[in-house]
């Protein structure tokens, strides 16, 4: 690795890193995986996605297939690089979350650290030890959903405006713009989906799906809550689904 890169990446996992858990010494990453950290990936492996290959997707009267929609190009334009990485499927997360020494988490784990508060000293509206509705806290107010979060005015002219190529939603917006929610942890509600492993073992159901946590842009705050229960197919690369990795604290990074 370059020394130029190398620096690069120490200061990405650096800022990307929070410890969700002090009791059970795991670190989430605190925003989702941008860009910018997923393309020093890319150039360091030579990793080409299957977005990249055949096209992302989109929801519009159907699914459909995007050709130039990928995770340099969301939506079908050069994206910045504090956007969120998307049309990721849940292995080529995966490939990325190994590569950075870490792992997607599992359902349980992301719940744990989205919903329930476990720093020592949190800030005003915050609760160690308890469990919340929403990322958010008790409100879904502060994050980037369809509606009913208010994200109309609390993003208005600090986030693009996508929907003139989406069949409804306006996208999503820069990594750790919007407010810090339980944990410090920025937009585990909406904003993008998030992979997640379906269960404590890893081992996918005989669907072939894994877990997407959190809601996005694209719904409303019922899909933000821990019992919403979304999968999607492990193989899908879509322009609504993201991920964030996790690791042991003590765990050795790249």
């Amino acid at each position: 690795m370059r020394e130029k890169t190398f620096i690069q990446f120490v200061v990405l996992m650096c800022l990307l890193t929070f410890s969700a858990s002090a009791s059970d010494d795991l670190v989430m990453d605190k925003t989702e995986v941008s860009i910018g950290a997923f393309a020093i990936f890319a150039q360091e492996t030579g990793f080409v996605s299957q977005a990249e290959k055949h096209g992302g997707m989109v929801y519009e009267t159907g699914w459909a297939r995007k050709p130039g929609w990928n995770w340099r190009t969301p939506y079908g334009v050069a994206g910045d690089n504090n956007a969120p990485a998307v049309h990721i499927t849940f292995a080529e997360a995966e490939q990325y979350c190994h590569w950075a020494g870490k792992r997607l988490p599992t359902r349980t784990e992301w719940i744990k650290a989205g919903y329930t508060e476990s720093r020592a000293n949190p800030p005003d509206g915050f609760e160690r030890g308890k469990t919340y509705p929403y990322p958010t806290g008790n409100a879904p107010q502060g994050a980037n959903c369809l509606s009913e979060c208010g994200a109309e005015k609390s993003l208005q002219n600090k986030k693009k405006d996508f929907s003139p190529v989406l069949y409804r939603g306006a996208g999503h917006a820069p990594t750790g713009l919007t407010r810090p929610g339980v944990n410090g942890l920025y937009d585990m509600g909406a904003n993008v989906w998030e992979w997640a492993r379906i269960s404590d073992t890893g081992i996918s159901n005989n669907s072939g799906e894994q877990a997407t946590m959190g809601g996005s842009w694209w719904y409303g705050k019922r899909q933000m809550r821990a019992d919403y229960g979304a999968t999607k197919p492990h193989d899908m690369a879509a322009v609504y689904i993201g991920f964030r990795c996790i690791s042991d604290a003590g765990g050795q990074h790249n």
